[in-house]
C-alpha cells in the first residue's frame, strides 16, 4: 500500500520488460496500458483510466499487493519534465479523500503521455 501520509515513491526507472500481465486481470474494458516503470521489486502501471501501485511482498514475491489510483479522484495534478542534462522527471497527484502521491522518475519516461492521459480523465 502507498504511504499517502508520507506520498513518496522511491525513484522509477522505465521497465525493461513491462509487467502488463501482472495486472491485466485488473483491467476494464477500454483500459490499456500508457506504461510500467519498477523500482526493485516494486511497480507502477499506468493507464488510460488509473495509476496501479504494485507493492511486492515476501522472500519470494508471490504475495502482491495492488493499490489502484483512478484519475477521477485526481482534483490537482503536476508534471515536471526533465531538463537539459537531467534525466529525472516527476510526478504529484492530489486524491479527493487520500492525500497525495509523489512519483520520481528516473532515465527515459514518457513523462507527458502520462499527464495527457490523467489531463484527457480529469478535464474530459
Amino acid at each position: 500500500m502507498i504511504d499517502f501520509a508520507n506520498g513518496k515513491v522511491i525513484k522509477l526507472s522505465r521497465d525493461k520488460n513491462p509487467r502488463t500481465a501482472d495486472v491485466s486481470r485488473l483491467l476494464v474494458p477500454g483500459e490499456s496500458v500508457i506504461g510500467s516503470y519498477t523500482s526493485m521489486r516494486d511497480f507502477v502501471v499506468f493507464t488510460n483510466k488509473r495509476v496501479i501501485s504494485v507493492n511486492v511482498q515476501g522472500l519470494s514475491g508471490q504475495k502482491k499487493d495492488f493499490t489502484s489510483l483512478p484519475y477521477s479522484k485526481v482534483s490537482v495534478f503536476s508534471v515536471e519534465t526533465a531538463g537539459m542534462g537531467i534525466d529525472d522527471a516527476e510526478l504529484e497527484l492530489y486524491l479527493s479523500g487520500v492525500g497525495k502521491v509523489h512519483y520520481d522518475f528516473s532515465g527515459a519516461s514518457d513523462i507527458l503521455a502520462i499527464g495527457q492521459a490523467i489531463s484527457q480523465y480529469v478535464l474530459g
